[in-house]
């Protein structure tokens, strides 16, 4: 099969005979993916052998039930406590796969060794003189990142793109979060099973609408955001653990609102030279992070707060699922390498009244 436009594209570009970076392909769109980085660095795991990932949650209080008076021989009333549920999250399986024809690999300068079903590589002499950049390496390293930008954009989603693939943390904050069922519970029946929020989305279902932005009062944002804040420490535990995570235009917003009101430090005059610049902010002592993704995606305008702590946000991997290496045979009628990646994942909470999402107009 004759090579596309695309294929001999590649082997050209990778080795080209005269280059200033000898060996080295310097890539130039692989953007920071703080979000995805959170969630894999406190990742736990979980073990097959059932379709979900099931926890049992509840309200800690029953209706009906509390202390009453009583007096002399009066009959006591005794009341049997129920209303414990489970919310199961299923797992999801994903897969991406390279293939490399071997004429690419000997137009690289790159012999292929075969021992029956293993298939390994090894220079060709003078390999350091006929090409400047090892085209396996270099596809191995595009797959890696292509894995990590399609991994990040399921944790920012909700599973509607793809119903056999992981449902991400808008599955579980949701914008307007007394409607819908996370996990198989309904949001409707259980009050205490929603996020908080201020979006557009929430003010139409009677909740809390999108935060104008204005400096006036000591800046309106910033207000709103201390009020959510307190909103979401009423059910806050040991383990809560928020991270925010936000939009350019979110933190431009709320840098406006502390200019306008007068901040200052002392970093303004490093070296006796002003300086207008300003780093990201906090909130309440943690870091407002911007996140590249979500001005990708449209919401610039956004912040998320995230409980990643024991009960809340969790992104799991089944044991020994984690970007799970695959390495087919060659089919005896084609001259190619294959190589892929699995992994079997899902996100789960226990919790949402800790976490929230908040829009700006």
């Amino acid at each position: 099969m004759a090579f596309t436009v695309d294929e001999i594209a590649n082997i050209n570009n990778s080795t080209l005979e005269t280059y200033i970076d000898k060996g080295k392909v310097w890539k130039q769109d692989v953007a920071n993916k703080p979000m995805l980085e959170a969630f894999n660095s406190a990742a736990g795991k979980f073990v097959g052998g059932k379709e979900n990932v099931s926890f049992a949650v509840g309200s800690a209080y029953e209706p009906g039930w509390g202390l009453a008076g009583y007096t002399g021989d009066d009959q006591l009333s005794h009341l049997n406590p129920t209303g414990t549920k489970r919310a199961r999250f299923p797992w999801k399986e994903h897969y991406m796969g390279m293939v490399v024809t071997m004429t690419e690999l000997k137009t690289d300068g790159i012999d292929v060794v075969e021992n029956g079903t293993d298939q390994t590589t090894r220079e060709m002499s003078g390999r350091e003189a006929q090409a400047l950049a090892n085209l396996l390496d270099e596809k191995n390293d595009k797959m890696g990142e292509s894995y990590t930008f399609s991994l990040d954009l399921l944790v920012h989603g909700d599973g509607s793109a793809d119903a056999k693939a992981l449902s991400g943390i808008r599955s579980i904050i949701l914008d307007s979060p007394a409607v819908g069922s996370t996990g198989g519970l309904s949001r409707v029946a259980n009050t205490w099973w929603r996020n908080d929020a201020m979006t557009a989305a929430s003010l139409a279902a009677g909740g809390l609408g999108a935060i104008t932005s204005a400096a006036a009062g000591g800046g309106a944002l910033i207000t709103a955001m201390d009020k959510a804040a307190r909103r979401r420490s009423k059910y806050r535990n040991g383990s809560t653990k928020i991270r925010y995570f936000a939009g350019s235009d979110f933190i431009d917003a709320y840098k406006f609102e502390l200019r306008s009101n007068g901040f200052y430090s002392q970093s303004g005059w490093r070296d006796g030279k002003p300086d207008g610049s300003m780093d990201d902010p906090n909130h309440g002592g943690l870091p407002l992070e911007w996140d590249p993704t979500m001005d990708d995606l449209g919401l610039a305008k956004r912040c998320y707060a995230v409980d990643m702590g024991r009960t809340g946000l969790k992104l799991l991997y089944m044991d020994g699922q984690r970007m799970k290496k695959h390495n087919p045979a060659r089919p005896y009628d084609r001259m190619v390498m294959y190589n892929g990646v699995s992994m079997t994942g899902v996100m789960v909470a226990k919790q949402l009244n800790t976490s929230g999402v908040y829009d700006i107009v």
